[in-house]
């Protein structure tokens, strides 16, 4: 059984957000930079735990008791607490009470449902955001005892971990991005060209998430719910469904990765770059160094080089390569369903390095854009067990895809009532395909201005001079009717989907 969510909260694509907290809190923290800089810090992390506390304000205690106990540890791994453990002990011990928190709030129930007896449920509540908080913490950790991270303040390390454009959904921050820019005067200042800048990030985040994934968001949400309704699935009907996901979670991400750029962006701070066009990837490797890519790297820093890396030989690396992604995996859910997925995931890119062990070259044209079709289809594949609500479901799906169930014709779900909404919804599958898998990112366009760190390179030539970002009046018209569309579909309960992550 999963984890019991808590009660809605105040999400970035809400009125509450858009036209109270975000202005009230930007406005005071620029006032409050210009008169004293620290102010603005205390001011901007008090802000945060209130966005956490609208979720569920039971947490707030949890997650200040997080930070207290992750800053004290820290404290001590830098030699400025005298404790009665070793470092490497005090290490260790930090990342296990750590882990030991996360497990037992996501995945407590998952593991008493493997044991061969007939245990009752939990009544967990999920706090939102704890993986996010506890893996920017054990980095923070790990740095500190191995890197001799020395940047302390208790004030900015309150911010590190609860500042609201990371703290739901990510990106998985490093200590060392952060605390410098918090610490910096000049990120205090009020900037008009980041201020504008960061609102045309966020209004394109918000346009990606309310009316594109959104809008597709039912035509996935049909074809997954079918088997458990006893409907068996054509060939058409579940590659619509799965395709349409593949587009759902795609602009649910990208739209929440640039809303979250383009809010930090307004307070003269950068963010790491966390979505990278992943559909345009030529392979597997390189999907996953654009997509989620702070995770990417989290998982590589802090779990697949201390297994060993690759330093090993090629068995060793491959195992440590399925290690690494069935954890990755299992930290997207409590459900066999995403073990499956870090699965496929694994044998994936066991293949790619196989293949570039023995096919080293690039290949022409064709080569590459078939690699990057197959690479794009497997992808699709693989999101097949991750959307799924159960295993049994994602074989039904899967098997469907593989035509077990009939070609095109005969489905029971585009032949409905529903026909015209599915015509409409394959139309809206083109056109948010064309877009995932042609057109630059938001970072792309916006590069001028550096909205975020280590985000891809510049747009060039004609794409640069059509697209490309720049002060005045053409893109300020434009930013202006994104944010208009964006909150005309505004309007119920909304989350962006990695929130249950």
């Amino acid at each position: 059984m999963a984890p019991v969510n808590g009660g809605s909260g105040m999400l970035f694509n809400s009125y509450v957000f858009i036209f109270g907290f975000l202005p009230v809190v930007l406005t005071l923290y620029l006032l409050l930079s210009r008169q004293r800089p620290q102010a603005g810090i205390v001011w901007l992390a008090a802000a945060s735990l209130v966005f956490y506390g609208w979720w569920d304000v039971r947490f707030v205690a949890l997650l200040l008791a997080s930070i207290a106990f992750n800053f004290t540890c820290g404290l001590a791994l830098a030699g400025r607490l005298a404790v009665p453990l070793p470092r490497r002990a005090l290490l260790v011990a930090a990342i296990a009470a750590n882990l030991a928190l996360l497990v037992y709030y996501k995945y407590a129930n998952f593991f008493l449902a493997q044991l061969p007896m007939d245990l009752p449920a939990l009544q967990v509540v999920l706090p939102l955001g704890i993986s996010f908080f506890t893996f920017t913490q054990i980095a923070f950790l790990v740095d500190v005892a191995t890197k001799g991270t020395r940047e302390f303040g208790l004030a900015n390390y309150v911010l590190f971990v609860t500042y609201f454009p990371h703290l739901i959904a990510g990106p998985v921050l490093h200590h060392k991005e952060m605390m410098p820019q918090f610490a910096d005067p000049a990120t205090k200042r009020f900037v008009p060209r980041l201020l504008a800048a960061g609102l045309g990030v966020f209004a394109l985040g918000l346009v990606k998430k309310v009316a594109l994934a959104d809008s597709i968001a039912p035509y996935a949400d049909a074809v997954f719910a079918a088997p458990a309704a006893g409907v068996a699935l054509t060939l058409a009907e579940a590659w619509t469904g799965a395709l349409a996901y593949a587009m759902q979670i795609y602009f649910d991400f990208s739209g929440y990765c640039d809303m979250a750029v383009g809010l930090s962006l307004m307070f003269g701070i950068r963010l790491p770059a966390n979505f990278n066009s992943p559909y345009q990837a030529a392979n597997i490797i390189d999907f996953w160094r654009r997509w989620h890519m702070t995770l990417s790297r989290f998982l590589r820093d802090y779990l697949y080089i201390p297994l060993g890396g690759n330093r090993f030989g090629e068995g060793r690396r491959y195992a440590n390569l399925m290690i690494t992604m069935l954890i990755g995996g299992l930290w997207h859910g409590a459900n066999w369903t995403f073990v499956l997925w870090g699965a496929l995931h694994g044998f994936y890119l066991l293949v790619n390095h196989a293949w570039q062990r023995v096919f080293p070259g690039r290949g022409n044209g064709a080569a590459r854009l078939a690699a990057r079709v197959l690479t794009f289809v497997a992808v699709v594949v693989a999101w097949v067990p991750f959307r799924a609500e159960s295993i049994h479901s994602a074989w039904a799906i899967l098997a469907a895809m593989a035509g077990a169930n009939g070609l095109p014709s005969g489905g029971t779900l585009m032949t409905n009532a529903l026909v015209a909404d599915w015509r409409l919804g394959i139309r809206l599958l083109g056109a948010l395909s064309a877009i995932a898998l042609l057109l630059p990112n938001t970072l792309r366009l916006f590069a001028s201005e550096n909205p975020a760190l280590d985000g891809p390179p510049p747009l060039t030539g004609r794409w640069r001079a059509w697209l490309g970002w720049r002060p005045g009046a053409v893109w300020g018209a434009a930013c202006g009717l994104l944010l208009a569309a964006g909150v005309l579909f505004l309007g119920g309960d909304s989350p962006f989907l990695y929130f249950q992550f």
